[in-house]
């Protein structure tokens, strides 16, 4: 028996959003500490570069892992529709309770795009590059001792150098 040859798509699209790093679960002065100056109560924005990827069998009738417009429809839904020349913590209610870092964010979307897909099984990689030196990427939620989504804890000071969401 033969196996079936299995691919990677991938599907770029880019998308342009602000925020403000700020936990409504910490104090203004635990904000300050953990985002430093990305914490700024005016914000910042960022050119995003999204990638988007599914793993699958390649079908033997269509040659293909997905249909690529499927892909695209489901992006177009969920990152532009949604997300693009948006405030993610103002216009995007999922931010509301939920820190807009970049690892968020592509939570936000993995989730999202699952909805939209007829096989939400093939999505393997939801990858942002929110700026050319910090890129984040999110293959969904795994269990670490039977607990999902663990967190970690970082710490700015002076600058955003440190913090893997809003570094330079």
């Amino acid at each position: 028996m033969s196996q079936q040859p299995v691919a990677f798509l991938t599907r770029i699209e880019t998308f342009s959003a602000c925020h403000r790093l700020h936990s409504p679960h910490l104090s203004d002065a635990e904000n300050l500490e953990v985002f430093g100056k990305c914490n700024n109560l005016n914000g910042h924005g960022h050119n995003y570069t999204v990638e988007i990827s599914v793993r699958g069998p390649i079908d033997q009738r269509t040659g293909m892992v997905l249909n690529i417009t499927e892909l695209k429809d489901a992006i177009e839904e969920v990152i532009m529709k949604n997300l693009d020349h948006k405030n993610l913590d103002k216009d995007v209610e999922y931010f509301a309770k939920t820190p807009s870092t970049t690892e968020n964010l592509a939570v936000y979307i993995w989730n999202n795009i699952r909805l939209q897909l007829k096989k939400p099984e093939l999505l393997y990689e939801v990858k942002i590059h929110e700026t050319p030196k910090n890129v984040i990427s999110y293959r969904g939620p795994y269990a670490l001792n039977g607990i999902y989504n663990p967190i970690n804890k970082r710490i700015a000071h002076d600058s955003c150098t440190n913090i893997s969401s809003d570094s330079d």
